[in-house]
């Protein structure tokens, strides 16, 4: 006899109101530059264990940073110009229609996780998962190509419009094969307010990799709005 078989669907993944919701409050409780703001230059020294880089930093919105730090090697400055660009895409200005809000967005299960209510992004490109806590995102953990990582959000402080600006957290990067702990850097920054805006005043990134601890810093000052 013969037997036929229904060929395999796959599931789509149905957007949540809920989970739309928990993540817009958030993006919208986190602190960022308002359109009309074109950016700054700042003067920035880089400590890095024994060796001090003075330098400048030109950060151009929508998207142009560029660093100038005479004597440093090649790792070191493309390091900094990394971590500046980095600050200046996540304070950029963007909807939340233009963020995560273009996928899809479902909760995953109540775990009663101590950093908050699992949150599941579906089409992003980078299986990203988010922990939210009374409003705010605590943990994100993302997938990009070879490289998993995980974000916990430790503090932030509160600007007088009452957003959101981290303060401190901690990335833990994992092997591929294994899921083993690769790698982590600790980050804790400070900032400068500048005519209202809150701009980077200083960075400390301490990294612990193959059996070393690296301790580095970026401080910024003489802040000058372009």
């Amino acid at each position: 006899m013969q037997t036929h078989s229904a060929p395999h669907e796959a599931t789509a993944v149905v957007d949540e109101p809920e989970a739309r919701e928990l993540i817009r409050r958030a993006f919208e409780s986190t602190y960022r530059w308002s359109s009309d703001f074109r950016g700054f230059r700042a003067d920035v020294i880089i400590r890095d264990g024994g060796k001090i880089l003075p330098g400048e930093a030109v950060v151009s919105l929508p998207g142009e940073t560029t660093v100038t730090l005479p004597g440093s090697d090649p790792e070191t400055l493309k390091w900094v110009e990394g971590q500046i660009g980095m600050m200046a895409v996540h304070r950029g200005a963007r909807t939340f229609e233009e963020s995560d809000g273009r996928h899809r967005l479902t909760l995953g299960p109540e775990d009663h996780h101590p950093l908050g209510r699992l949150l599941l992004i579906d089409g992003d490109g980078m299986n990203s998962r988010y922990r939210i806590l009374d409003g705010h995102i605590r943990q994100i953990n993302r997938s990009m190509g070879p490289v998993r990582f995980t974000i916990n959000v430790e503090d932030s402080l509160v600007t007088p419009e009452g957003k959101h600006l981290t303060t401190k957290y901690t990335v833990y990067y994992f092997q591929p094969q294994d899921g083993s702990l690769k790698q982590v850097d600790s980050v804790t920054d400070r900032h400068a307010v500048v005519d209202g805006w809150h701009l980077p005043g200083a960075r400390r990134v301490i990294g612990a990799e193959a059996g070393e601890v690296r301790v580095r810093v970026m401080e910024f000052t003489g802040h000058r709005l372009l």
